[in-house]
């Protein structure tokens, strides 16, 4: 049955600010950095650059901007050296949230983002204590007006490509796949024919927090001072706000 989608909303939102921010090719790049230093500078060679890869052209990320954090992964350019992290904690109301980073400093990033947490009615947490409420999976969106495939029709390219589930909601086809087989899954529709909306490996929720507005602002302002952390590549959680309380937010 079509309906409303709570992670769909989280995702807009997330992908919004970071348009909004301006950021986005710097996390970008980071990413790239990470994964060609850990597994190599070739794509072919290594399934997490070409993820890394694709997601930063997908976001219009120039060729020489990829090519220069390969180069500087790899030792051909002089840079630092960024480690992958991931922070826990909770927002207002208990909400749950994750936070990856990718940091040339482990002290000044917790220390940040401890800050953050106390500063908007939240707490930093120890490793663990919310990672168990989210599930890593692939993630793609179709939008119901760009493609000519009922429903049906979907259903089966997306069950032939090896996708683990479809949803439908009001405007859109929502598709989750094991991470394993998230890359085979996207390329599939994609040579199908199937336009894409979103395509990505993230950290769904199995539940959501449902809050009253004045906490959803909290949450808000919370979710804004750790995306504007330069350090911050992602942040997860599981939010269920009201969405006309989100559009005035």
């Amino acid at each position: 049955m079509a309906g409303h989608s709570k992670w769909k909303n989280i995702q807009r939102r997330k992908n919004a600010q970071d348009a909004k921010r301006g950021k986005i090719f710097m996390r970008l790049a980071k990413e790239i950095f990470v994964a060609a230093k850990e597994g190599g500078g070739d794509p072919d060679m290594n399934p997490s650059l070409r993820l890394a890869i694709d997601k930063a052209k997908s976001n219009n990320m120039p060729n020489d901007n990829i090519d220069r954090a390969i180069k500087k992964a790899t030792g051909d350019l002089d840079g630092v050296n960024y480690e992958e992290l991931t922070y826990e904690g909770y927002g207002p109301g208990g909400v749950a949230v994750m936070v990856q980073v990718l940091t040339d400093n482990k002290n000044r990033i917790a220390s940040e983002l401890r800050y953050a947490f106390n500063k908007n009615g939240g707490n930093l947490g120890e490793n663990g204590c919310v990672a168990f409420m989210f599930d890593r999976k692939g993630y793609i969106v179709i939008n119901k007006d760009a493609t000519e495939l009922d429903e049906d029709d979907l259903m089966l390219e997306v069950i032939e490509a090896g996708a683990d589930e479809m949803e439908t909601t009001e405007d859109s086809y929502e598709i989750y796949t094991d991470p394993d087989n998230f890359t085979e899954v996207r390329d599939q529709l994609r040579d199908n024919g199937v336009s894409l909306d979103t395509a990505e490996i993230t950290m769904v929720p199995q539940t959501y927090s449902p809050l009253e507005e004045n906490d959803v602002k909290k949450m808000m302002k919370l979710i804004d001072m750790l995306e504007d952390n330069e350090d911050v590549q992602d942040v997860y959680h599981n939010l269920d706000a009201d969405e006309e309380v989100l559009e005035q937010l």
